[in-house]
This record gives structure tokens, C-alpha cells and sequence, in this order.
């Protein structure tokens, strides 16, 4: 059956239709462009005008996302935000950043401000608008992305099974939060030491691992993915944890019990000048800033003005925002929506327990040694951060004791000589350590993850 003569002018309507919209994206981007071209990025570093921090000022063409992208090459620096003022009401965007290094001190290290002299000045005008932040290509290792329940030795399993599979793991970093654990882990093929391409190997992986994260609850959904597409590790495990709604509440019990400790977050509109603000206290932390700002921005919000001020332990947090759309928060339901996305953001990244932080050269088995140590000392991994480069081992552990037991200084005096005094630092007094709750489903996560090998010996991994 031929088309009717009759709809020919509707069809030519919409094609012409469909080139103006295509041409008036393209004038867009070649506006944009132009304007940034026009007035290219200025970055200012100060360390004179503050006693005790750097101060960064940004000047540059608002775009969606340029906050977060900021906040990101500073915080990937492992820079400390202490105080910040953000404006970007209309076509332009400043920003003043107090920031110091690991130690608190001012940033004096020439190699670092060059680097952010060339990140966020005019050098970076022309790449921005063309990249996504934090996302790479490469061939050096194989990214596992693993979502699941969280139980007692999920990890334990999971690092067997990558192991007896020949996959050497480099890196790792995992959340739990509201019985949910979300993981990164990148490897290698254990011979080559380079990334696993082979699809039918790749395919044996993703197959064993959702076996695994699929023997815990049956009622949430678990999903296990392998790709050679390396996201930058904290915004995938915020966007797996957010796609999951581990920010939606459980157990109103654990609430209560955890009520004083938990962030304030309030959202009310202002209605004079259609903005909703945020405000946010809570105890201050590193990346604190990184994780609201992504959050904010992933729900498809911007932010229009902000303070940020860190007094102590404690931080005071306040945005100026709108939804991409240009409204306000525009219910109630939206309005918490909102408020529980912000206390996830914030939870699921504190770490309790005393920190333990390793510096070694990297060896076979090194790992396995140090957590074999620490449960041999009964004591509890809640969370880690494992990385290697160069040859070296860089590790940090927050550790427990044992059903919510306060850690003993002759426990981790225990654990140092095992481990050797000079590569084992400890942060915190034992004595100091607030009991956890009990029954806590994410205390045994981390037990034996590194323990893989050990495990595959005595048979602890089905694969039927």
C-alpha cells in the first residue's frame, strides 16, 4: 500500500521540524562555545590572604555540571574543603574554595597547583565541555561492579571466586549502607597483568559472581557487571547504591537508635525567588562536599548559590537550588525524597572504628597476611579502601571489635607487632572507640577479603 499523497505535507512539516530543532542545537553549542572562547576560566590561588588554608577562586562560563566538576578535581587531590562560597545565578560561575592538604596545612606543593592551575583554567576551557568527569578507557585492568545484599563473608566468597579464576585484584573499594553493598573492584589476569578480554572468560566471571551475590537475600535484587569502561570508583558506587533506593528506610528501629548521630537535612522553598533550600549539619568529614554536590546533581538539580563552613568536628552545609527543569521542589513527596537521598549520600561513606592504615611493599599474599591478623585479634572489618601503585601496598582499615566490644590497646599493640610497628599506622585511642550496634548486617563484609586463596584451599566456595 503506497503512502497517500494527502500526508506528504505532514511529513515534510515534521522534517523541516526536525532540522530546526537540530539547527538550533547546533547554534547553541557553537553560542556556547563562542562564549567560552570569549571569556575563558580564571582560577586565582591565594595563600597569603588566609592563616591556615589556600583559597581558590574560579571564574568561568556556567554549565550544567561545572560544580561538581570542581569539587571533583579538588577532592580527587585528597584536598580538604574547610569553607566555600558558590555563585552561579545566570551565565556565569564563581566559586571561593578554603582548602588544605591531608595534614590541615595550605597547599605548598608546586606539582599540585600547577595541576589545578591547568584543570580548571583556561587550558581546560575547550577539552570541558567534550568529557565526562571521572570517566576513562583503558586497558590495564578490568573493572567488577558488584550490587547486592549485604552478609556475613559476601566478600570473603567474592574474592575467592576472582581468584580462583586467575584474576589478581588491585584495587577495591566497597560501601554498605541500610543492609546493601555495592562494590568496585578492578583486576588482571594474573600472568599477563594486564586487563581480561577474552568474552567467554569474562562472561564465566559475571556468571560466578552473581551466583555468589545471589545466596544472600532473595527479596532485593543483586547484579553483578564486568566491563573494561573504568567509571571514576566513588560516583559509580553513589549511582549503584542511588539506582538500588538504599536510601529508602528499612527499619525504623535502627532510626531511633541512631537518631543522634544522623545528618540534619532540611528543604524548604523560597518562594520569593523560586529556590529550594538546603541546609545540612552534621558531623564533617573528607569528600563530605563531593558526595551532597554529586547527589544533587545525578537527581538532575542545580546548585545556584552555597556556603559551606566546617566549625570543628562539625559541618554547616547550605544550597540555593532549583531542579533542571527551573522549578523549586515542588511537593512534599519530592521534598523527602530529597532529604533521604542527602542522609544516604552522607552515611554511606562514614567509616566507624579505629582506623588502621598499611604501607608496604607489595608481596603475594601481603593482604591475606594482614586480615588473617586481624580476625585472628577477633577483631571486624566495616569498611576498606585497597590500593596498589608502583609496587606499593597503600591500605586503610576501620576495624571493631567483636559483637560492638570497644577495641583494647593491648588488642591493636597485639595486631602491630604481628604486622611490623613501622608499616602499620594507628589512628585513634582504642579506649576512645564507641560500641557499635549489634547484630550489625555489615560487620563481617570485609571479614577474610583479601583471603581468597586460603579459601579456595578449604573449599568454602561452591560453584554448583
Amino acid at each position: 500500500m503506497g503512502v497517500s499523497f494527502l500526508s506528504f505535507p505532514y511529513c515534510l512539516m515534521t522534517f523541516i521540524s526536525g532540522v530546526n530543532m537540530n539547527f538550533s542545537r547546533y547554534m547553541n553549542d557553537e553560542y556556547e562555545k563562542l562564549f567560552r572562547r570569549m571569556n575563558p576560566p580564571r582560577v586565582v590561588i591565594d595563600n597569603e590572604s588566609c592563616e591556615n588554608a589556600t583559597v581558590i577562586r574560579v571564574d568561568s562560563a556556567n554549565k550544567h555540571g561545572i560544580l561538581l566538576e570542581v569539587v571533583q578535581i579538588l577532592t580527587d587531590l585528597n584536598l580538604t574543603i574547610t569553607k566555600a562560597y558558590i555563585s552561579s545565578d545566570g551565565g556565569w560561575f564563581m566559586d571561593v574554595f578554603n582548602v588544605t592538604d591531608h595534614d590541615g596545612k595550605k597547599v605548598t606543593d608546586e606539582a599540585i597547583l600547577e595541576y589545578i592551575r591547568k584543570s580548571l583554567g583556561p587550558e581546560s576551557c575547550f577539552m570541558s565541555s567534550m568529557r565526562s568527569v571521572g570517566v576513562t578507557q583503558t586497558m590495564q585492568h578490568t573493572a567488577v561492579e558488584l550490587l547486592g545484599s549485604d552478609r556475613p563473608g559476601l566478600l570473603s566468597e567474592v574474592s575467592a571466586v576472582l581468584t580462583n579464576l586467575k584474576c589478581n585484584i588491585l584495587n577495591a573499594e566497597v560501601w554498605t549502607h541500610n543492609t546493601r553493598a555495592a562494590a568496585v573492584i578492578h583486576v588482571t589476569d594474573e600472568e599477563t597483568g594486564s586487563a581480561i578480554t577474552d568474552p567467554q572468560r569474562l562472561s564465566l566471571i559475571k556468571e560466578l559472581l552473581c551466583n555468589v551475590l545471589g545466596g544472600g537475600n532473595k527479596v532485593r535484587g543483586s547484579s553483578s557487571v564486568v566491563t573494561k569502561e573504568v567509571n571514576h570508583t566513588e560516583r559509580r558506587l553513589h549511582q549503584m547504591m542511588f539506582a538500588d533506593r538504599d536510601y529508602e528506610r528499612v527499619d525504623d528501629d535502627d532510626e531511633d537508635i541512631d537518631e543522634k548521630s544522623r545528618p540534619k537535612v532540611t528543604v524548604v522553598n523560597w518562594s520569593d525567588n523560586d529556590y529550594s533550600v538546603v541546609t545540612i549539619q552534621c558531623k564533617d568529614r573528607a569528600k563530605l562536599l563531593f558526595d551532597i554536590v554529586f547527589t544533587l546533581t545525578d537527581m538532575q538539580y542545580v546548585v545556584f548559590h552555597a556556603s559551606i563552613d566546617s566549625k570543628g568536628p562539625n559541618a554547616y552545609q547550605e544550597y540555593y537550588i532549583k531542579h533542571i527543569d527551573g522549578s523549586p521542589v515542588k511537593s512534599d513527596a519530592e521534598r523527602q525524597r530529597v532529604i533521604q537521598c542527602l542522609e544516604a549520600a552522607i552515611k554511606r561513606r562514614i567509616s566507624e572504628g579505629l582506623k588502621l592504615e598499611l604501607c608496604a611493599t607489595d608481596r603475594v599474599g601481603l593482604l591475606s597476611d594482614v586480615t588473617r591478623i586481624i580476625r585472628e585479634n577477633s577483631l571486624t572489618v566495616t569498611r576498606a579502601e585497597v590500593t596498589t601503585k608502583g609496587g606499593k601496598a597503600v591500605n586503610t582499615f576501620y576495624v571493631g571489635g567483636a559483637s560492638g566490644c570497644p577495641v583494647e590497646s593491648k588488642t591493636i599493640e597485639s595486631i602491630r607487632q604481628a604486622i611490623g610497628n613501622t608499616i602499620l599506622k594507628v589512628k585513634g585511642k582504642p579506649e576512645e572507640l564507641k560500641p557499635a550496634p549489634q547484630d550489625s548486617p555489615t560487620r563481617f563484609l570485609f571479614g577474610g577479603l583479601f583471603k581468597s586463596r586460603s579459601l579456595a584451599n578449604f573449599g568454602m566456595v561452591s560453584y554448583s
